[in-house]
Protein backbone atom coordinates (compact mmCIF):
# COMPACT_ATOMS: atom_id res chain seq x y z
CA UNK A 1 0.00 0.00 0.00
CA UNK A 2 3.12 2.53 0.61
CA UNK A 3 4.59 1.59 -1.93
CA UNK A 4 1.77 2.43 -4.09
CA UNK A 5 0.79 5.69 -2.45
CA UNK A 6 4.44 6.93 -2.79
CA UNK A 7 4.19 6.53 -6.75
CA UNK A 8 0.83 9.16 -6.98
CA UNK A 9 2.50 12.14 -7.30
CA UNK A 10 -1.41 13.85 -6.49
CA UNK A 11 -1.73 11.95 -3.03
CA UNK A 12 1.96 12.68 -2.22
CA UNK A 13 1.59 16.42 -3.14
CA UNK A 14 -2.01 16.77 -1.10
CA UNK A 15 -0.64 14.95 1.53
CA UNK A 16 1.91 17.00 2.24
CA UNK A 17 -0.27 20.18 1.43
CA UNK A 18 -2.47 18.58 4.66
CA UNK A 19 0.28 18.89 6.67
CA UNK A 20 1.35 21.90 5.87
CA UNK A 21 -2.68 23.17 7.05
CA UNK A 22 -2.32 20.95 10.31
CA UNK A 23 1.17 22.25 11.37
CA UNK A 24 -0.49 26.08 10.87
CA UNK A 25 -2.66 25.57 13.08
CA UNK A 26 -0.56 23.41 15.60
CA UNK A 27 1.95 26.22 15.48
CA UNK A 28 -0.56 29.09 15.38
CA UNK A 29 0.65 30.77 18.89
CA UNK A 30 4.37 30.59 17.11
CA UNK A 31 3.54 32.24 14.13
CA UNK A 32 1.63 35.14 16.03
CA UNK A 33 4.70 35.58 18.25
CA UNK A 34 6.67 35.90 15.23
CA UNK A 35 4.11 38.21 13.40
CA UNK A 36 4.24 40.35 16.19
CA UNK A 37 0.61 40.23 16.10
CA UNK A 38 -2.60 38.67 17.68
CA UNK A 39 -6.13 37.72 15.75
CA UNK A 40 -7.80 39.57 19.40
CA UNK A 41 -6.38 43.43 19.06
CA UNK A 42 -8.35 45.97 17.11
CA UNK A 43 -5.47 47.27 15.37
CA UNK A 44 -7.32 49.63 13.12
CA UNK A 45 -8.95 51.30 16.08
CA UNK A 46 -6.23 51.97 17.96
CA UNK A 47 -3.87 53.30 15.28
CA UNK A 48 -5.49 56.43 13.06
CA UNK A 49 -5.23 56.50 9.84
CA UNK A 50 -5.64 52.49 9.04
CA UNK A 51 -9.23 52.75 8.90
CA UNK A 52 -11.84 55.35 6.55
CA UNK A 53 -14.69 56.76 8.14
CA UNK A 54 -16.47 53.70 6.67
CA UNK A 55 -14.66 51.50 8.85
CA UNK A 56 -12.63 50.01 5.79
CA UNK A 57 -8.65 50.13 5.30
CA UNK A 58 -7.62 53.07 3.92
CA UNK A 59 -4.91 51.41 2.00
CA UNK A 60 -5.66 49.53 -1.28
CA UNK A 61 -6.47 45.77 -1.33
CA UNK A 62 -7.80 45.12 2.09
CA UNK A 63 -4.85 47.09 3.74
CA UNK A 64 -1.99 44.77 2.75
CA UNK A 65 0.91 46.07 3.09
CA UNK A 66 4.44 44.86 5.09
CA UNK A 67 3.08 45.26 8.67
CA UNK A 68 -0.01 43.63 7.83
CA UNK A 69 0.51 40.82 5.15
CA UNK A 70 -3.05 39.68 4.56
CA UNK A 71 -4.96 43.45 5.41
CA UNK A 72 -7.10 44.27 7.85
CA UNK A 73 -10.66 43.38 8.93
CA UNK A 74 -13.30 45.75 8.12
CA UNK A 75 -14.98 47.87 10.90
CA UNK A 76 -12.97 45.98 13.67
CA UNK A 77 -9.36 46.51 12.43
CA UNK A 78 -8.20 43.22 13.46
CA UNK A 79 -5.19 41.58 11.73
CA UNK A 80 -6.36 39.14 8.67
CA UNK A 81 -3.56 36.65 8.70
CA UNK A 82 -3.37 35.82 12.53
CA UNK A 83 -7.87 35.53 12.05
CA UNK A 84 -7.07 32.79 9.53
CA UNK A 85 -3.81 31.16 11.56
CA UNK A 86 -6.32 30.80 14.55
CA UNK A 87 -9.63 30.08 12.46
CA UNK A 88 -7.74 27.22 11.14
CA UNK A 89 -6.25 25.99 14.15
CA UNK A 90 -9.83 26.26 15.69
CA UNK A 91 -11.60 24.55 12.71
CA UNK A 92 -8.95 21.51 12.57
CA UNK A 93 -9.53 21.00 16.40
CA UNK A 94 -13.57 20.60 15.85
CA UNK A 95 -12.99 18.68 12.91
CA UNK A 96 -10.65 15.78 14.14
CA UNK A 97 -11.89 15.74 17.19
CA UNK A 98 -15.49 14.88 15.68
CA UNK A 99 -13.64 12.61 12.77
CA UNK A 100 -11.86 10.48 16.35
CA UNK A 101 -15.08 10.25 17.80
CA UNK A 102 -17.33 9.33 15.18
CA UNK A 103 -14.83 6.47 13.98
CA UNK A 104 -14.82 5.15 16.93
CA UNK A 105 -18.44 5.07 17.87
CA UNK A 106 -18.61 3.43 13.88
CA UNK A 107 -16.35 1.25 14.77
CA UNK A 108 -17.78 -0.35 18.02
CA UNK A 109 -21.72 -0.50 16.60
CA UNK A 110 -20.72 -0.75 13.09
CA UNK A 111 -18.84 -4.14 13.30
CA UNK A 112 -20.82 -5.19 16.75
CA UNK A 113 -23.83 -5.22 14.56
CA UNK A 114 -22.72 -7.07 11.62
CA UNK A 115 -20.84 -9.76 13.52
CA UNK A 116 -23.20 -10.54 16.08
CA UNK A 117 -26.46 -10.21 13.80
CA UNK A 118 -29.65 -11.54 15.31
CA UNK A 119 -31.55 -8.60 17.56
CA UNK A 120 -28.18 -6.71 18.01
CA UNK A 121 -28.24 -6.29 14.62
CA UNK A 122 -31.37 -5.13 14.24
CA UNK A 123 -31.39 -2.79 17.07
CA UNK A 124 -28.53 -0.93 15.90
CA UNK A 125 -29.17 -0.79 12.33
CA UNK A 126 -32.70 0.47 13.01
CA UNK A 127 -31.35 3.16 15.39
CA UNK A 128 -28.92 3.86 12.67
CA UNK A 129 -31.74 4.57 9.85
CA UNK A 130 -33.60 6.79 12.32
CA UNK A 131 -30.79 9.18 12.44
CA UNK A 132 -30.18 8.86 8.77
CA UNK A 133 -33.80 10.35 8.94
CA UNK A 134 -33.49 12.74 9.93
CA UNK A 135 -32.52 16.31 7.89
CA UNK A 136 -28.91 17.27 8.57
CA UNK A 137 -28.67 20.65 8.28
CA UNK A 138 -32.02 21.89 9.94
CA UNK A 139 -31.39 19.44 12.95
CA UNK A 140 -28.13 20.65 13.45
CA UNK A 141 -29.23 24.84 13.32
CA UNK A 142 -31.60 23.70 15.02
CA UNK A 143 -30.34 21.66 17.79
CA UNK A 144 -27.63 23.06 18.56
CA UNK A 145 -28.55 26.10 20.83
CA UNK A 146 -30.40 23.30 22.66
CA UNK A 147 -27.41 21.43 23.75
CA UNK A 148 -25.69 24.92 24.78
CA UNK A 149 -28.13 25.25 27.58
CA UNK A 150 -27.82 21.80 28.86
CA UNK A 151 -24.57 23.39 29.92
CA UNK A 152 -24.85 27.04 30.32
CA UNK A 153 -28.50 29.10 31.77
CA UNK A 154 -29.87 30.62 28.69
CA UNK A 155 -29.46 33.69 30.17
CA UNK A 156 -26.11 33.73 30.41
CA UNK A 157 -23.09 34.38 27.76
CA UNK A 158 -22.43 31.14 26.24
CA UNK A 159 -18.59 30.47 26.85
CA UNK A 160 -16.50 29.30 24.09
CA UNK A 161 -15.38 26.41 25.79
CA UNK A 162 -18.66 25.59 25.52
CA UNK A 163 -19.54 26.44 22.31
CA UNK A 164 -17.14 24.46 20.96
CA UNK A 165 -18.11 21.39 22.88
CA UNK A 166 -21.39 21.78 21.47
CA UNK A 167 -20.58 21.74 18.07
CA UNK A 168 -18.14 18.52 18.26
CA UNK A 169 -21.07 16.48 20.27
CA UNK A 170 -24.17 17.90 17.92
CA UNK A 171 -21.96 16.66 14.45
CA UNK A 172 -20.57 13.42 16.18
CA UNK A 173 -24.19 12.82 16.64
CA UNK A 174 -25.35 13.04 13.40
CA UNK A 175 -21.89 12.18 11.63
CA UNK A 176 -20.82 8.18 12.07
CA UNK A 177 -23.90 6.95 10.51
CA UNK A 178 -22.29 5.98 7.26
CA UNK A 179 -19.34 5.04 8.16
CA UNK A 180 -21.43 2.47 10.63
CA UNK A 181 -23.44 1.16 7.64
CA UNK A 182 -20.19 0.55 5.55
CA UNK A 183 -18.18 -1.47 8.61
CA UNK A 184 -21.40 -3.87 9.58
CA UNK A 185 -21.86 -4.60 5.96
CA UNK A 186 -17.66 -5.13 5.47
CA UNK A 187 -18.05 -7.39 8.79
CA UNK A 188 -21.40 -8.94 7.18
CA UNK A 189 -19.08 -10.54 4.26
CA UNK A 190 -16.33 -11.14 6.80
CA UNK A 191 -18.17 -13.25 9.62
CA UNK A 192 -18.59 -16.33 7.26
CA UNK A 193 -14.87 -16.56 6.33
CA UNK A 194 -13.05 -19.02 7.57
CA UNK A 195 -10.16 -17.23 10.00
CA UNK A 196 -13.26 -16.34 11.81
CA UNK A 197 -14.95 -19.77 12.32
CA UNK A 198 -11.24 -20.76 13.06
CA UNK A 199 -10.95 -18.60 15.65
CA UNK A 200 -14.40 -19.53 17.71
CA UNK A 201 -13.46 -22.86 17.12
CA UNK A 202 -10.45 -22.09 19.38
CA UNK A 203 -12.73 -20.41 22.21
CA UNK A 204 -11.98 -17.03 21.13
CA UNK A 205 -14.79 -14.45 22.74
CA UNK A 206 -16.78 -12.18 20.55
CA UNK A 207 -14.84 -9.19 21.52
CA UNK A 208 -11.39 -10.95 20.81
CA UNK A 209 -12.75 -11.82 17.44
CA UNK A 210 -14.12 -8.43 16.82
CA UNK A 211 -10.51 -6.77 17.80
CA UNK A 212 -8.16 -9.37 16.87
CA UNK A 213 -9.39 -11.20 13.51
CA UNK A 214 -12.10 -8.36 12.31
CA UNK A 215 -11.16 -5.08 12.97
CA UNK A 216 -8.04 -5.35 11.24
CA UNK A 217 -9.46 -6.22 8.20
CA UNK A 218 -11.79 -3.31 8.27
CA UNK A 219 -8.81 -0.88 8.18
CA UNK A 220 -9.06 0.36 4.81
CA UNK A 221 -12.69 1.29 4.67
CA UNK A 222 -11.88 2.82 7.98
CA UNK A 223 -9.22 5.49 6.83
CA UNK A 224 -10.53 5.91 3.18
CA UNK A 225 -14.03 7.23 4.93
CA UNK A 226 -12.24 9.09 7.46
CA UNK A 227 -10.00 10.98 5.37
CA UNK A 228 -13.61 12.02 3.72
CA UNK A 229 -15.41 12.69 6.86
CA UNK A 230 -12.75 15.25 8.46
CA UNK A 231 -13.18 18.26 5.56
CA UNK A 232 -16.40 17.50 5.57
CA UNK A 233 -16.32 17.92 9.04
CA UNK A 234 -14.94 21.39 8.71
CA UNK A 235 -16.71 22.87 5.87
CA UNK A 236 -20.09 22.03 8.11
CA UNK A 237 -18.77 23.64 11.01
CA UNK A 238 -17.81 26.87 9.21
CA UNK A 239 -21.61 26.85 8.14
CA UNK A 240 -22.67 26.86 11.26
CA UNK A 241 -20.69 29.73 12.61
CA UNK A 242 -21.17 31.40 9.01
CA UNK A 243 -24.91 30.90 10.23
CA UNK A 244 -24.53 32.29 13.81
CA UNK A 245 -25.61 29.06 15.51
CA UNK A 246 -21.65 27.85 16.03
CA UNK A 247 -18.50 29.84 17.45
CA UNK A 248 -19.08 33.32 17.62
CA UNK A 249 -16.87 36.87 18.37
CA UNK A 250 -14.39 37.33 19.33
CA UNK A 251 -13.35 33.19 18.41
CA UNK A 252 -11.30 33.29 15.80
CA UNK A 253 -13.16 30.77 12.63
CA UNK A 254 -13.42 29.94 9.18
CA UNK A 255 -16.75 30.17 9.19
CA UNK A 256 -17.05 33.58 10.97
CA UNK A 257 -14.69 35.12 8.66
CA UNK A 258 -17.14 33.97 5.46
CA UNK A 259 -19.61 35.86 7.57
CA UNK A 260 -18.16 38.93 7.70
CA UNK A 261 -16.58 38.64 4.57
CA UNK A 262 -20.35 38.00 2.96
CA UNK A 263 -21.53 41.26 4.47
CA UNK A 264 -18.24 43.48 2.85
CA UNK A 265 -17.52 41.85 -0.26
CA UNK A 266 -19.30 44.87 -2.37
CA UNK A 267 -16.18 47.04 -0.83
CA UNK A 268 -13.46 44.95 0.26
CA UNK A 269 -13.57 41.65 -1.65
CA UNK A 270 -9.59 41.30 -0.54
CA UNK A 271 -10.93 39.99 3.29
CA UNK A 272 -12.76 37.05 1.51
CA UNK A 273 -10.23 36.48 -1.00
CA UNK A 274 -7.67 34.63 2.18
CA UNK A 275 -9.84 32.54 3.67
CA UNK A 276 -12.26 31.35 0.86
CA UNK A 277 -8.77 30.17 -1.03
CA UNK A 278 -7.45 28.29 2.41
CA UNK A 279 -10.37 26.39 2.48
CA UNK A 280 -10.74 25.36 -1.28
CA UNK A 281 -7.05 24.20 -1.09
CA UNK A 282 -7.84 22.22 2.34
CA UNK A 283 -10.55 20.44 1.39
CA UNK A 284 -9.62 19.60 -2.39
CA UNK A 285 -6.48 18.49 -1.04
CA UNK A 286 -8.02 16.00 1.35
CA UNK A 287 -10.46 14.59 -0.88
CA UNK A 288 -7.64 13.88 -3.25
CA UNK A 289 -5.50 12.63 -0.68
CA UNK A 290 -8.55 10.55 0.30
CA UNK A 291 -8.93 9.18 -3.46
CA UNK A 292 -5.32 7.91 -3.42
CA UNK A 293 -5.34 6.45 0.26
CA UNK A 294 -8.58 4.21 -1.42
CA UNK A 295 -6.53 3.66 -5.05
CA UNK A 296 -3.29 2.36 -2.51
CA UNK A 297 -4.81 0.00 -0.59
CA UNK A 298 -6.82 -1.76 -4.21
CA UNK A 299 -4.52 -3.88 -5.14
CA UNK A 300 -6.20 -3.95 -8.49
CA UNK A 301 -4.69 -0.33 -9.07
CA UNK A 302 -1.62 -0.30 -10.99
CA UNK A 303 -0.02 3.46 -10.79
Amino acid sequence: MWRRFRRDRVGVVSAFVVLFFFAVGLLAPVISWLYGKDPYTSYGLNEPGLLNEFGYPVKPNGGIDGEFWFGLEPFMGRDVLTQLVYGIRTSLLIALAVTVLATLTAILLGITAGYLGGRADFLISRFIDLLMAFPNQLFLVAFLPIVATLFVDPRQETPTTVRVVSVIVVLWMLGWMTLGRILRGATLALREREFVEAAKVSGASPWRIIRRELLPNVVSPILVQATYMLPNFVTTAAALSFLGVGLVEPTPDWGRMFAIGADVYRADLTYMFFPGVSLVIFVVAFNLLGDSVRDAFDPKTNR
